[in-house]
């Protein structure tokens, strides 16, 4: 009766639930994608035992030198 007012419900929308295979693999891709791009390349640690990995990365990132310093290192300057 009220359609006209409110507008017929479309169904929700079905979210396809991603796989532990889709994840690790869209994860990995895009890990990739972002370390191409560094400069130095940083180094990366494997622990096969644990089943993890470590990313050394650089003191100050590329994007980071052309930010402005953080609050508490202008702090520590005065």
């Amino acid at each position: 009766m009220f359609k006209f007012l409110f507008g017929a419900k479309a169904d929700a929308p079905v979210v396809k639930q991603e796989t532990q295979r889709e994840t690790v693999e869209r994860a990995q891709r895009e890990l990739n994608e972002i370390l191409a791009t560094l400069t130095p390349k940083p180094r990366i640690t494997v622990y096969p035992e644990e089943g993890t990995f470590t990313i050394d990365l650089p003191e100050q990132m590329p994007d980071e030198a052309k930010a402005l310093p953080a609050p508490e290192k202008a702090a520590e300057a005065k």
